[in-house]
């Protein structure tokens, strides 16, 4: 896998969609762009269609050290991206499939878990089709000195 390729996406994704509240000097790009680290603590997933690389997902089964927000027995899904030239063929659904058909497979999982900002509504779309629900007793701040930051929570129970 092109580690390189993935995170320009990834990033790139989160920066065309104002995701990141300070743009090429948010200090999360650097996460988003750095895939290595990823894999090597969890699983990343690709979607590819005629060899051409649309997207990937960060996939953490049962905690370990990428998840945010797992709880025991839980898998996280983290970094859902796909190429804005890439979108409407299905990549990002894809993605959040084979995570979920991973969880299942993982003995003593009972959910997967996500966390999302309030504006990504395409991904909320595939979350709320895929079965997820919202749990917002489960909304989270990734900055706590910055009290506009909450992520929205979503889980699948399996």
């Amino acid at each position: 896998m092109d580690h390189a390729a993935l995170g320009e996406i990834t990033a790139q994704a989160y920066l065309q969609d104002g995701l990141l509240d300070f743009g090429e000097s948010d200090w999360y790009l650097g996460e988003l762009r750095d895939v290595a680290k990823r894999a090597a603590a969890a699983e990343v997933l690709v979607a590819v269609q005629n060899g051409a690389l649309l997207g990937g997902v960060t996939f953490v089964p049962s905690g370990g050290p990428m998840a945010d927000i797992a709880r025991p027995g839980e898998a996280e899904i983290r970094m859902l991206a796909v190429g804005h030239a890439a979108r409407g063929r299905g990549a990002g659904e894809a993605l959040v499939r084979a995570c979920v058909e991973r969880a299942r497979a993982t003995e003593g999982c009972t959910a997967v878990v996500l966390s999302t900002q309030r504006t990504m509504h395409a991904a909320h779309r595939i979350y709320e089709r895929l079965g997820f629900v919202r749990v917002p007793e489960r909304d989270w701040n990734p900055i706590p000195e910055q009290t506009d930051v909450t992520l929205l929570t979503y889980e699948l129970t399996l």
